[in-house]
């Protein structure tokens, strides 16, 4: 997968999204020495999904904080820091953990510079792993990026590449707000996830940040638009390399990031295209699938659509264990396939 911002990157190194990750902190850390980081096995295991990697020899056990497995507890610790002036990356080792500490993220995290009247700054990014596909089960394979996105007070991150995770978690770094930043597991580049073409890319060794708020159209394409994020961006090229063996040219866009979001990039598209799909590996209800389309259909002055908009999401069930089952309920390339070609009358395929 290619981006304006990762093609002039040119001859950079290609990083995978946890060395991209790893890469923005450190850089960060050596710039500022107000940023630290925090977490359950951050330290010297280097988080378990290598998102810390080689930062605890770097900077030592006072820059890197190991935690004891209390979220409440760090996260609640990493609010009061930035209030005190410093710039804490917390990470939560899986989303599926924030019922335990939830009055911190949303009472106190998400709230208090509101309430302060802008008053107390609150410079904290808190960073967590989304998504399934592994077996880990119901417990430790939801997104829930919706969730956070629905509450004020949150910035919302969710990268599908190296380049992009640099920049944007450069970024969110240096934001003086609360930023989440949603890593997902199958595309951090390790070993034992699948691998996807495009999430391991160029990524330049300077420092350089993504601004919040603009989605990247990955394919251009005009018969259907496939709008989408993180590991989904990569199913969605997949099944548009298939689209186009049957004369369907889709085009992709990646929304990058929830809070802020796009809506003009996805307006523009479906204008162009006259259809639209939206694919979401998180729940189906009331999630960032419904919002996208209540946004296009407040927009009806804008835009003609020349067939319903399609929703592909995980259905209103828990993630299963059982590995069929697994596979049924997250949006697969070929359901995208499918749902795509539902869109797209035969006519058209066969003048296309």
């Amino acid at each position: 997968m290619s981006t304006p911002e990762s093609a002039a990157a040119g001859a950079a190194r290609t990083l995978t999204m946890a060395q991209a990750i790893a890469e923005a902190i450190g850089q960060e850390m050596a710039r500022d020495p107000r940023v630290f980081a925090m977490g359950e096995d951050i330290g010297r295991y280097g988080g378990i999904f290598s998102a810390t990697g080689g930062l605890l020899d770097r900077f030592g056990p006072e820059r890197v904080r190991d935690t004891p497995i209390s979220e409440s507890a760090f996260i609640g610790a990493a609010t009061g820091a930035a209030a005190a002036g410093l710039r804490p990356i917390a990470e939560l080792m899986f989303v599926d953990f924030f019922g335990v500490c939830m009055d911190q993220i949303y009472n106190h995290l998400a709230k208090n510079r509101y309430m302060s009247g802008g008053q107390v700054k609150l410079p904290v990014v808190l960073m967590t792993a989304i998504g399934g596909g592994y077996g880990d089960a119901a417990q430790h394979s939801q997104c829930l990026y919706a969730t956070f996105a629905h509450m004020p007070g949150l910035k919302v991150v969710v990268p599908s590449n190296a380049y992009d995770a640099k920049g944007l978690m450069t970024q969110a770094i240096r934001d003086d707000n609360p930023v989440m930043v949603f890593f997902h597991k199958g595309i951090m580049g390790l070993p034992w996830m699948q691998f996807y073409e495009g999430a391991s890319n160029a990524v330049p060794e300077e420092a350089y940040t993504l601004p919040f708020g603009q989605a990247a159209v990955v394919r251009e394409g005009r018969h259907v638009t496939i709008v989408t994020l993180s590991q989904m961006v990569h199913k969605a090229l997949l099944a548009a390399r298939t689209l186009h063996t049957q004369g369907i040219e889709a085009e992709v866009i990646d929304l990058r990031t929830l809070v802020p979001l796009d809506t003009e990039t996805v307006l523009q598209s479906v204008g162009k295209t006259g259809r639209l799909l939206i694919v979401d590996e998180d729940y189906l209800s009331f999630g960032l699938s419904g919002e996208i389309a209540a946004v296009v259909a407040e927009n009806m002055d804008r835009i003609a659509l020349a067939a319903p908009v399609r929703r592909l999401a995980v259905p209103d069930v828990p993630i299963p264990y059982s590995r069929p089952l697994e596979q049924a309920v997250i949006p697969s390339v070929t359901r995208i396939v499918e749902a795509c070609c539902e869109l797209v009358d035969a006519k058209l395929k066969a003048a296309a």
